[in-house]
């Protein structure tokens, strides 16, 4: 299913996506690398509120293996989403119960984001990173709506290398 405009997209940023940010990425499809990063910058730098393009550009770069970018674009994803789900913008210092991480919204898509935060530093080989991030996220997602268990994985592979 297309994440940005099926149900999935719902399910994580709670919203319709601005029709000039669906006809922006609707270029991507097919397009050239630098045509789909051109798209989705634009996106991104025009409609710097809307999350699902910094969603698609994070991981365009972390595809290609490009976690530098990834994690650049992630982090402003996060801070994005912190402001509109009013949470503080150091992910340390958000707790359990400062939003609801089960709904749709900036807020789960905070989360979200934390998690893909989580997966570039491991990506990285950022390991210290990367397993506070994890704590973080069990403690804000005790019954892992997110699917933390991807990222856990990867990181045990990685440390038996």
């Amino acid at each position: 299913m297309d994440l940005i405009t099926g149900i999935e997209s719902t399910d994580l940023f709670g919203g319709n996506v601005p029709s000039p940010v669906l006809q922006l990425i609707e270029r991507t499809r097919g397009g050239s690398n630098d045509d789909v990063a051109a798209a989705l910058w634009t996106a991104v730098l025009s409609y710097p509120r809307c999350l699902p393009p910094y969603y698609l550009l994070y991981k365009f770069h972390a595809n290609r293996g490009e976690l530098g970018e990834a994690q650049e674009v992630a982090t402003k994803a996060l801070a994005v989403a912190a402001r509109q789900a009013s949470l503080d913008s150091d992910w340390c210092a958000v707790q359990p119960g400062d939003t609801d991480f089960t709904i749709p919204g900036p807020g789960r898509f905070w989360l979200f984001t934390l998690k893909a935060l989580a997966f570039i530093s491991v990506r990285r080989g950022e390991r210290a990173v990367a397993l506070k991030l994890i704590a973080k996220l069990r403690r804000l997602d005790p019954i892992d709506c997110i699917g933390l268990d991807v990222v856990e994985a990867l990181l045990a592979q990685s440390g038996s290398r």
